[in-house]
């Protein structure tokens, strides 16, 4: 499967509290398992008003159909072509 990231504008994501983050996450996780095993959740990062989330997936269609099912934004999807660290260097 590929790797995607995913920006959603979500205003005041970065202060939504625990139970509102909690009920964001359990409708994710309900819509993709109506949709299948080939789209897949990774996790997250909480930002003021955005969320970037990371997936994997066969194809981004079924990126935007999760959103589009569970009503999430779905501002920008971006294919990762590789990922780099610190470790990266000591190669």
């Amino acid at each position: 499967m590929r790797k995607f990231l995913i920006e959603r504008s979500v205003p005041g994501a970065g202060t939504m509290s625990a139970d509102e983050l909690q009920g964001i996450s359990a409708k994710s996780v309900s819509v993709l398992r109506d949709l299948g095993p080939d789209v897949q959740w990774v996790h997250s990062y909480v930002l003021d008003d955005k969320l970037y989330c990371v997936y994997h997936a066969t194809d981004p269609e079924l990126i935007r159909e999760h959103a589009r099912v569970g009503g999430f934004p779905c501002d920008s999807i971006m294919d990762v072509s590789t990922m780099i660290s610190p470790h990266t260097a000591k190669a």
